[in-house]
């Protein structure tokens, strides 16, 4: 395969068109579907992947440089994960609003300082979904009131130290990850955020 440059850069000879699709398994929060697709050079194949909502992650930072994040058991893995605070977008929802509701659900936090930090897309293989990205800034505390089924422990870290947990590994949750290197840049001045609130 010959390499090409980026001004060679053609996305017809990449993009697979959907010839049917069908939903093989509708949940609660997600479905998965199963499509027929024509693929670039002409012939057929299928792709099955998870139609999600799409959730917000929420990056509290604080006057003093220190993050707020959460500890949660994730069921798949068997395990607790250090997170950012996240959750799902509700259908018809705007994503600041999302931010700002599970904030305020998972931690009992609000912030009077928010702003657009990135999109970012997890799962490119097999799922949809999009995850939206704010910082949250002007934290005051309150009271949290998580959903019936949700476990959570929050905890106030300086960023350094959330950093050296990425490094060795501590923190592998994909969202958190991406947000700490977001948050280093913006801390250091080198890349900034777009003020929404």
């Amino acid at each position: 395969m010959k390499e090409k440059g980026m001004d060679d850069w053609r996305d017809d000879e990449l993009t697979e068109t959907m010839l049917d699709s069908r939903v093989v398994y509708k949940g609660g929060f997600f479905d998965v579907s199963k499509d027929r697709i024509r693929l670039p050079d002409g012939g057929e194949a299928t792709r099955e992947y998870i139609r999600h909502p799409g959730a917000v992650v929420i990056l509290p930072l604080f006057e003093d440089k220190t993050v707020l994040v959460e500890r949660q058991f994730r069921y798949p893995l068997h395990r607790v994960f250090v997170e950012f605070p996240a959750g799902k977008i509700d259908k018809g929802e705007d994503t600041l609003a999302s931010a700002m509701r599970e904030l305020e659900e998972e931690t009992g936090y609000t912030a009077s300082d928010w702003r657009y930090v990135t999109t970012i897309h997890n799962a490119i293989g097999y799922s949809d979904e999009r995850l939206v990205v704010y910082l949250a800034q002007g934290l005051k505390a309150g009271m949290a009131h998580c959903d019936e089924e949700e476990f959570i422990q929050t905890c106030r870290i300086p960023l350094d130290e959330l950093m050296r947990w990425v490094k060795e590994g501590k923190v592998s949750d994909v969202k958190t990850v991406i947000g700490t290197f977001w948050l280093e840049k913006i801390v250091s001045g080198q890349w900034d955020a777009e003020k929404v609130l």
